[in-house]
């Protein structure tokens, strides 16, 4: 599957993505555990 195909797909099914998410360079976050972002993001 190419990039665009990947990207058409998450953008018509939001299931797909799982939320919250952060990318800050080569700071990737998905999901929420607090701990992890805390450390990560302060």
């Amino acid at each position: 599957m190419t990039e665009e195909e990947q990207l058409r797909l998450l953008a018509t099914d939001g299931m797909l993505v799982k939320r919250p998410f952060v990318v800050d360079g080569d700071l990737v976050l998905t999901g929420f555990r607090e701990a992890e972002w805390k450390e990560k993001l302060i």
